[in-house]
């Protein structure tokens, strides 16, 4: 037989379905109640009051999220199991509870009736609010919005066929978003605080938690006299999928969501300001807003699929485009489209990614074209050069080509290729004094017997970071053409051994630089690559669970993360195994989306 449970209480009357609607919207999820012996003493404590009612946000969460789940299974045709739903609590047996501080649990077995008594958490106690209280300071203020606008803007809250609560996709009462209206209003007056449509606020969060964010999109009083604000959400970076990693994102950073449910006013806490930032919006324009404001979004958070995605457009035109005039616009749109856009292939192999990825954009109209491409294997690199001439292919460890980068914008700084705050590379003299060393030539040759064989550069052909020598000094080197030696005398020098020949440095450095040998910070449109996963497959049973980071095999995760960050690329692709969001409670994927974002 199922247990049932009654308090102790002077008796009431039975509650009715409306009051059983209202207190599932004003209460959060019943705490667990812990049984203890029959036979136990307990002692009353006085309870501790709370003027905030707390935000239903985790309902309207959990909802979304099954009812995506039940809509896969369907899709699926296969079952969906929604997770048992705790009974609502009982206002009247709230109150009672408050009152006598306990409650009876009755078990009814085959063998009798077993009392246990139960013990309330005080802390947890959320009595109402006197009437008197709410009235002063929690209230919609302001004439009420004409009833032909409000059923024009709101039509869901005027269907009067329809009931309060109706059943979710989940089989639960949805009766948050189904709330029906007597009126509605543009503003409200909370704790002496004037709320307006579209204004941000901090909303009642659980104890022990960070008050919500949201955006106030409703006002109204519902036909049982309550009054209600809409919210809709905003998401810190550890809210999301990202959890625990959100220490690369800002703090002052947060996500829109499209997830709306219903509060009481009072859950309101304090305004806030909260202001858009495109995501192509000037660096000056971001640095000011982010100064001015308590917080900032430039996307939005799809919490049923864990996905984050741009501004809509309508949000970021008025920084976007200096121009209203449509023509001038798509004239703009049509000429990107047919610029070429420019693919950095990473652990590349013999470049099946970056082909796939190059034909299905050429077949839609968009000419991507694979620029540059790194992988360690030397055979697969010689397939690719042959396949892809235009290529410009690099065989060596991406952690050297990501050096390799860092210093190319050095050089380019040091010789006034590119506007940048980087400073010149400390191991090049740039001075007016770079063209004499034509005249310099005959002074060295005078020089020939006493010290010897004088070895001159007459070009420079190649450049990469590491360790070409093998010598265990890895660093910045130069494949030097000799002057009157054949190619099979070509060497890798040090940048500090080639400090007095800044003329062949920079010929070198120009040439590449026009020739884009290697990409600049906002040169790529698109990064592609899989990351090496021999440190997350579930072939290797020595994973490291507790730090997969610590894990040298897991390495490369963390360089093709921080490649992306410094060039800056528009689109990213990155494929690997299933067991990047599996693994170790999905730590990979997490870390990775977190520094995607």
């Amino acid at each position: 037989m199922p247990s049932k449970r009654k308090a102790i209480s002077p008796a009431s009357k039975p509650e009715s379905s409306s009051a059983s609607r209202k207190s599932k919207r004003l209460a959060t999820k019943p705490d667990p109640v812990v049984a203890a012996p029959a036979d136990s003493d307990f002692e009353e404590s006085e309870p501790v009051l709370s003027t905030k009612k707390k935000s239903t946000r985790r309902t309207a969460e959990k909802e979304v999220v099954d009812s995506q789940s039940k809509r896969q299974a369907v899709e699926n045709s296969g079952p969906f199991v929604a997770e048992k739903a705790e009974p609502d609590p009982d206002p009247e047996v709230e109150d009672c509870a408050l009152e006598s501080d306990f409650v009876e649990e009755v078990d009814e077995t085959e063998h009798g009736t077993l009392k246990k008594s139960l013990a309330v958490s005080p802390s947890k106690r959320k009595p109402k609010r006197s009437e008197k209280v709410k009235d002063e300071e929690c209230v919609l203020s302001g004439e009420p919005v004409p009833d032909a606008e409000a059923r024009q803007r709101w039509p869901h809250r005027y269907n009067k066929g329809k009931a309060n609560g109706t059943k979710s996709l989940n089989g639960q009462d949805d009766a948050d978003q189904q709330l029906q209206a007597k009126c509605h209003f543009t503003q409200a007056s909370v704790d002496g605080q004037i709320y307006y449509l579209e204004d941000d606020a901090h909303v009642k969060a659980a104890d022990g938690e960070e008050d919500y964010i949201c955006k106030i999109v409703e006002f109204f009083e519902a036909v049982d006299g309550m009054q209600y604000f809409t919210a809709q959400w905003f998401y810190r970076a550890k809210d999301t999928v990202i959890k625990s990693h959100d220490q690369f994102i800002d703090k002052k950073r947060v996500f829109l969501s499209e997830i709306k449910d219903d509060n009481p006013i009072d859950c309101l806490v304090i305004k806030l300001k909260i202001v858009p930032v495109p995501s192509n919006a000037t660096l000056q324009f971001k640095e000011n807003a982010k100064s001015n404001c308590d917080f900032y979004y430039d996307m939005m958070y799809l919490l049923p699929y864990s996905s984050f995605l741009s501004l809509p457009p309508d949000s970021t035109s008025p920084v976007s485009s200096s121009s209203t005039i449509s023509s001038d616009t798509d004239a703009g749109e049509v000429k990107e489209h047919n610029l070429e856009k420019k693919l950095l292939d990473l652990y590349s192999g013999c470049g099946a990614m970056s082909t796939g990825l190059c034909l299905g954009a050429n077949s839609n109209g968009v000419k991507l074209v694979t620029k540059w491409a790194v992988d360690l294997n030397r055979f697969a690199c010689d397939s690719l050069r042959l396949n892809h001439p235009g290529t410009q292919v690099r065989n060596e460890y991406a952690s050297d080509f990501l050096s390799l980068l860092k210093e190319w914008v050095q050089l380019c700084s040091s010789f006034s290729l590119v506007k940048s705050n980087v400073p010149p590379h400390p191991h090049l003299k740039v001075t007016d004094e770079v063209e004499e060393d034509e005249n310099d030539d005959e002074s060295e040759d005078s020089g020939d017997d006493k010290k010897g064989e004088i070895f001159e550069v007459e070009e420079i052909l190649e450049v990469c970071y590491g360790d070409p020598n093998a010598v265990k000094k890895p660093g910045l080197y130069f494949k030097v053409r000799w002057q009157g030696y054949g190619p099979e005398e070509d060497t890798w020098e040090p940048i500090d051994g080639l400090s007095e020949c800044p003329k062949k440095i920079r010929e070198f450095v120009t040439k590449g630089f026009k020739a884009n040998l290697l990409p600049l910070p906002g040169d790529v449109d698109v990064i592609c690559g899989g990351p090496p996963c021999q440190g997350i497959s579930g072939f290797n049973r020595f994973r490291n669970k507790e730090n997969p980071l610590g894990d040298p095999k897991n390495q490369q995760l963390d360089v093709f993360m921080d490649i992306v960050d410094f060039l800056k690329p528009r689109f990213v692709l990155m494929e690997n195994v299933v067991d990047l969001i599996k693994f170790s409670n999905g730590f990979l994927g997490r870390y990775a989306l977190g520094r995607l974002v």
